[in-house]
């Protein structure tokens, strides 16, 4: 499966772009450390490169670039919000996408990633002559794919909360709530916006067994929504002492 690789010059940068053959696909996503979507986005591209197998020549190479850091790259792409997207085969960029939308994401990269007689990451072919997409999906395969996906989320940060909207702009009360628990207690914390991906809205409902949101996982376990959290607490106020910033000397913000 793919990989992300982290960008850190300009020199590696052009070197990369040096070794590419002119058929792969190249995705780019462009962060910053301070914005918190950019954590929700590293997870989701994290989880569609691993999607897509290593072959050779390459099909596809995913990079990640520090906006902030390589400024110029930044520029040359004209960059001006973070999480940003873009997507460039032999030099010339096919498409990009500003904004933490998974299904945007998802979408532009499958389209763009699906070549002529070759499956694509859900299941589609092309046609060489009509160049027409065939989707020929496999249910039990599709739900397969889904948890095999919903699994690696669940445990992309050692605390995992799946909430309606962001820590900054919660989409619902309850989420709302949970997020000034886990501040409280400092808990550093990964995150996903369900309201964004629809895929993992519902999937997650089967795969965890557990119909609403927000859900919260502790090393890729179910703890459950808002009420259990709380009872969870009141029978152990150091119930996220593991996970806790301070508990471990760690002056950083939690996210």
């Amino acid at each position: 499966m793919s990989t992300i690789k982290e960008i850190t010059s300009l020199e590696a940068w052009e070197q990369h772009l040096s070794s590419l053959p002119p058929s792969t696909l190249l995705v780019v996503s462009f962060h910053a450390p301070w914005a918190a979507p950019c954590a929700q986005m590293a997870t989701v591209l994290s989880t569609l490169a691993s999607e897509y197998p290593v072959t050779e020549p390459a099909s596809t190479s995913w990079v990640s670039v520090n906006a902030e850091d390589l400024s110029e790259i930044s520029e040359a792409y004209n960059v001006t919000a973070v999480p940003f997207l873009v997507l460039i085969r032999n030099g010339t960029v096919l498409e990009t996408v500003s904004g933490s939308s998974a299904v945007k994401v998802r979408n532009a990269i499958e389209s763009h990633a699906a070549k002529v007689g070759a499956p694509t990451a859900n299941g589609a072919t092309t046609d060489d002559k009509e160049g027409e997409i065939t989707t020929e999906e496999d249910p039990e395969k599709k739900k397969e794919e889904l948890f095999k996906r919903l699994g690696d989320l669940v445990k992309a940060a050692p605390v995992m909360l799946f909430m309606k909207g962001t820590p900054s702009e919660p989409k619902c009360g309850f989420s709302r709530q949970l997020v000034a628990i886990l501040r409280e207690n400092a808990v550093k914390y990964g995150f996903f916006n369900i309201l964004a991906d629809d895929e993992v809205r519902q999937g997650l409902k089967e795969f965890a067994d557990w119909p609403t949101y927000p859900q919260l996982w502790v090393d890729g376990d179910l703890v459950g929504g808002l009420d259990i959290v709380k009872e969870e607490l009141a029978g152990n106020s150091e119930f996220f002492k593991p996970y806790s910033l301070k508990a471990n000397g760690d002056s950083a913000t939690a996210s």
